[in-house]
């Protein structure tokens, strides 16, 4: 496996289906004012937030200039069609989006996404100039049987098999176990860890080039400020993909300040 080196910090919020796009405007101000406040702390973390659709415009105005960036939840594979009530990649980079989330869990096990899916999403967030947060993880019945390797190895393959380094490089990937997405549990820094090294390794192999080690891998399910610094003290956790901590200004700057005073 490559080795491992300290690689920028990344903190994304993911808001689900919460906040309308005034209430969103206005989470996004207060964090824009919590990033402004801690300066030295914001130039060591990316920051970003991940409104739900109708909410995008009002917060990309919130945070125009600020160093926030703006992601999506989903986007569809193809650039355009008849697809009633999906939205594509250069829609969303025409409302200011940097990035998208793919394969979440809450969409592979909610909404029946298979990995050729996400493999397809991946692709189309590359082609159109979005960077794809590659969401991974395995349920409790797979960690229980002893199962979770297997999971990620399949996971990652799927995304990454064919892609140039080049390309994995425009990514990131999300572990993300599905037992502890809001429910409370949290993968203890060891398990954290376990999982980032095998999904590192899984990259080495599928796309070469030593691509593990210098790609950034976050960590998501049930991180808040108390948590954070033990998972982040680790040099194999590159940040989170935090869900409802992030739901208050307060709490999701702890988990970036966090990010941002790791070894």
């Amino acid at each position: 496996m490559s080795r491992v080196t300290r690689r920028p910090r990344f903190v994304a919020g993911n808001w689900k289906m919460h906040r309308t796009p005034a209430e969103g405007a206005a989470l996004a101000r207060e964090c824009v004012a919590l990033a402004a406040a801690d300066a030295a702390g914001a130039t060591r973390v990316q920051v970003a937030v991940f409104p739900p659709f109708p909410a995008l415009s009002a917060v990309a105005s919130a945070i125009a200039g600020s160093g926030v960036r703006l992601g999506a939840q989903n986007l569809h594979p193809e650039p355009q069609g008849a697809f009633t009530g999906e939205v594509s990649g250069p829609m969303l980079a025409a409302v200011g989006c940097s990035l998208v989330l793919v394969g979440h869990s809450e969409r592979r096990h909610g909404m029946g996404e298979t990995d050729a899916v996400v493999a397809a999403k991946t692709r189309a967030a590359l082609r159109d100039g979005l960077t794809p947060v590659v969401c991974v993880g395995e349920t409790l019945a797979e960690r229980e049987s002893e199962r979770t390797a297997e999971v990620l190895v399949r996971q990652v393959t799927a995304v990454y098999a064919g892609l140039s380094a080049a390309q994995a490089a425009d990514t990131v990937v999300a572990y993300e176990p599905v037992w502890a997405i809001g429910t409370g549990k949290v993968a203890s820094p060891e398990q954290a860890v376990e999982a980032h090294r095998i999904i590192r390794a899984t990259l080495d192999q599928v796309v070469g080039a030593e691509a593990g080690g210098s790609m950034a891998v976050l960590y998501g399910g049930s991180v808040n400020g108390d948590n954070a610094a033990a998972l982040f003290a680790h040099s194999e956790v590159d940040g989170a993909l935090v869900g409802g901590a992030s739901l208050q200004a307060a709490g999701f700057w702890r988990i970036a300040a966090a990010a941002a005073a790791a070894p």
